[in-house]
């Protein structure tokens, strides 16, 4: 249990919540869902809301699902085009097939985006999904317009990954094959979850995290040499993060790297503030909206 700081403060480095204005409440909300998407075969499951000249596009954290963002698909839906998403692995998208890298992970966005024709989007990725909405907007430039991060980039200091570093996040994944549930209860309880976190969410993200498939999930923790300095800059846009102040966040890596971005921090809270704090984060998400 020793190793746990060094196997999450590594996949936290790399990227391991009302709005300002009112929404008119009498506007229907339409839901479709009937165009298949899939990434080279693998079926991914996502849902499709509302519509609007600009499409909110959620991608989801290690481990959890589309789920997660059922609150702001009701809240934005109203004024925006909403769709969510469940990566290839997880929830209910497909599993078969053998490869869980950043860039196949961008593949299922990149897919979405291509089969249901959407443009104007703005990509919402919460924890490990901050690296894999950065590669789809790479792989689509015209079609996406914006970034945001939830609770991720906490601890970008822009320089390479050490021997010692390296060293110590392939003890730790060893660790998590050893013992994935053990390990992954009692850090998600120790370092994820604030004092004043609901214990229905921590019930449903424990639930979550224990029930999915542990091959995959540490196989999307393994390194898989991902440039984020370098694909940060080509993307040519401001990062946009909204993160929770329980842990620090250290931003003079993008000053140092000259990335763009913006910090908006909420209070509070633990590694999912869309589910805790909803309400707050709403607001903070529109703030970023308007910006972009």
């Amino acid at each position: 249990m020793k190793k746990l700081p060094a196997l999450f403060s590594l996949l936290a480095s790399i990227g391991l919540w009302y709005a300002c204005v009112q929404h008119p409440q009498n506007k229907k909300m339409t839901l479709r869902s009937d165009l298949k998407v899939s990434n080279h075969g693998v079926n991914i499951a996502y849902t499709d809301t509302g519509k609007g000249d600009t499409t909110l596009l959620f991608v989801h954290g290690w481990c959890i699902n589309k789920s997660y963002f059922d609150n702001q698909v009701k809240y934005f839906g109203r004024k925006y085009r909403v769709v969510t998403m469940d990566l290839g692995g997880y929830g209910q998208s497909g599993k078969n097939r053998n490869s869980w890298t950043t860039n196949d992970f961008a593949g299922d966005v990149t897919a979405v985006i291509n089969t249901l024709k959407l443009k104007n989007v703005i990509l919402i990725g919460h924890s490990m999904a901050g690296e894999i909405i950065v590669q789809a907007k790479l792989n689509a430039p015209r079609q996406v317009i914006g970034l945001v991060g939830i609770d991720n980039f906490k601890g970008f200091d822009g320089k390479p990954e050490s021997a010692k570093a390296k060293a110590d996040y392939a003890k730790a994944i060893a660790e998590l094959k050893k013992h994935f549930k053990a390990v992954t209860t009692a850090y998600f309880n120790q370092d994820l979850f604030y004092k004043t976190t609901d214990t229905a969410i921590r019930k449903r993200i424990l639930k979550d995290v224990a029930n999915a498939d542990s091959a995959i999930a540490i196989a999307s923790m393994e390194d898989n040499g991902f440039n984020t300095v370098a694909k940060l800059k080509a993307t040519k846009i401001k990062l946009h993060l909204i993160n929770s102040d329980y842990t620090p966040n250290d931003t003079i890596g993008f000053i140092k790297a000259g990335i763009p971005y913006q910090l908006l921090q909420i209070h509070a809270t633990g590694h999912f503030p869309m589910v805790e704090k909803p309400v707050e984060f709403n607001r903070l998400l529109q703030q970023a909206i308007n910006q972009i």
